[in-house]
């Protein structure tokens, strides 16, 4: 299918922001399961948009104001074709090795209520595991927009057994690194098959090492792993490390963010889970 995608956020300083440093984790790459039809970013003020790449492969702007800004939008415009692939991750260039995402991070490290979820999680072959661990997560934890804010840890929304998709995705990657997984966070988008085109933010799932399959993405938010339906941006190994925007402003006082996010299939037979991403 095609998706298209219009995502814009936007900034409003109280005053003046005397210098605006922003990394935009916004493009998505080409793979076997999607290719990057067209892709555009634009902002409203006079900046600097200089692209790399991170030490994960995913595409970085760095965005640089160069004088006084008390309002910064940010849009972004594209359309990707997709192709089912059963969540496997196929044709993606890796610069390194899966046995960097077993790392922990602060955003992802177990405590004792983790580790017992991970440890009951049945014996067997790593992906009939992962499945399962995908199942009784969202068996066991409820999703709920506005239940957590951006710096909840997994171990954190997991005791409070309520998230949203950041926090299913990161209960997901430490759970399967107790158990010897490598896991990683991916941010993305979701084209949802109930009709509703606005969302309120980007998705987020995780993806796991299984051997002689490579990397395969599951979504603890819907119980299922992606389909053509969902468009890979970033990965990390944890949330922060794939966040669409990241950065500060020097001066400015208090800021006020506006998010407004369009994902809709391009064709006549209008196709279209539940998504509501990143918490605010």
């Amino acid at each position: 299918m095609r998706i298209r995608i219009d995502h814009s956020t936007r900034y409003a300083y109280a005053r003046p922001a005397r210098f605006i440093v922003q990394m935009l984790r916004l493009t998505p790459k080409s793979c076997e399961s999607q290719q990057v039809r067209d892709w555009r970013i634009e902002t409203d003020v006079d900046a600097r948009l200089r692209r790399s790449e991170d030490a994960f492969g995913n595409i970085v702007h760095s965005l640089y104001t160069e004088r006084p800004t008390d309002a910064l939008t940010i849009r972004v415009t594209g359309e990707v074709s997709t192709v089912e692939t059963g969540g496997v991750v196929k044709g993606q260039a890796e610069r390194l090795s899966p046995i960097v995402y077993l790392r922990d991070t602060p955003m992802t490290k177990a405590d004792a209520g983790i580790i017992d979820f991970a440890r009951s999680i049945p014996e067997g072959a790593t992906l009939g595991r992962m499945h399962q661990l995908m199942g009784a997560l969202k068996d066991t934890v409820a999703f709920e927009v506005g239940s957590t804010s951006a710096s909840h840890t997994a171990a954190e929304a997991f005791a409070q057994k309520r998230g949203v998709c950041q926090d299913h995705s990161q209960i997901f990657i430490s759970a399967a690194r107790l158990l010897g997984v490598p896991a990683r966070y991916v941010s993305g988008h979701l084209s949802r098959q109930d009709g509703r085109h606005d969302q309120d933010a980007a998705h987020a799932w995780a993806e796991a090492w299984v051997e002689n399959l490579g990397w395969v993405g599951f979504d603890p938010a819907n119980g299922i792993c992606p389909t053509e339906h969902y468009v890979r941006v970033a990965v990390g190994l944890d949330a922060r490390g794939a966040t669409p925007i990241r950065g500060t402003s020097y001066g400015g006082g208090q800021e006020q963010l506006t998010v407004a996010l369009n994902v809709r299939p391009v064709q006549q037979s209008q196709q279209q889970l539940q998504s509501s991403g990143w918490p605010r």
